[in-house]
């Protein structure tokens, strides 16, 4: 039975790996903010703004802790996900934890792109951006980096960066198993 978490902040490129791993190793995905919306037929903006970050935060621990019931699955974890409750013991109890670290620069680059689709960015200038991902860096980086491995992902621009981070990321899993 394998149990994998992506976590890291949002434009990581959680999703963008974690589909192309699973692929990659015949294991199903899930996006967690996808499942919560297929679950609830609302967007997250649209459960935050109606139930408030508090009542939001309770409602995503409840489909964690259902998600992380599947077997042979690559979960990926909202951004704030591992902030909350116990949210990061238990994604750590249930399976192996990857946090994607990518530096603070990238992130501005890939968010900055797709702000537009992010409610939280989309009215931010570029300082304001920049700002915005570093304050939340520093208050995130304490429950990331409690993941058991830290993976570089500063390189998902194109097939091949992704082809090549895949193997890496199984690398890493591959010898942190053989290592138990």
């Amino acid at each position: 039975m394998t149990r994998i978490f992506l976590i890291g902040y949002m434009g990581a490129g959680k999703t963008t790996l974690g589909k192309a791993y699973a692929r990659e190793i015949g294991l199903s995905f899930i996006d967690l903010d996808w499942y919560i919306e297929e679950r609830f037929h609302k967007t997250v903006g649209q459960l935050f703004a109606e139930r408030g970050e508090q009542g939001f935060r309770e409602l995503e621990r409840r489909m964690l802790h259902e998600a992380a019931e599947f077997e042979d699955v690559i979960i990926s974890a909202g951004g704030g996900t591992p902030c909350f409750f116990d949210n990061m013991d238990y994604m750590n109890a249930c399976g192996e934890t990857v946090f994607l670290e990518v530096t603070p620069q990238v992130l501005f680059r890939r968010l900055r792109v797709a702000k537009q689709q992010r409610p939280l960015l989309a009215k931010k200038s570029d300082e304001e951006l920049m700002d915005f991902i570093n304050e939340a860096l520093q208050k995130r980086l304490p429950f990331y980096t409690k993941a058991k491995h830290t993976f570089v992902a500063d390189e998902l621009e194109d097939k091949r960066q992704i082809k090549s981070s895949v193997e890496r990321l199984r690398k890493l899993l591959e010898e942190s198993a053989s290592n138990q």
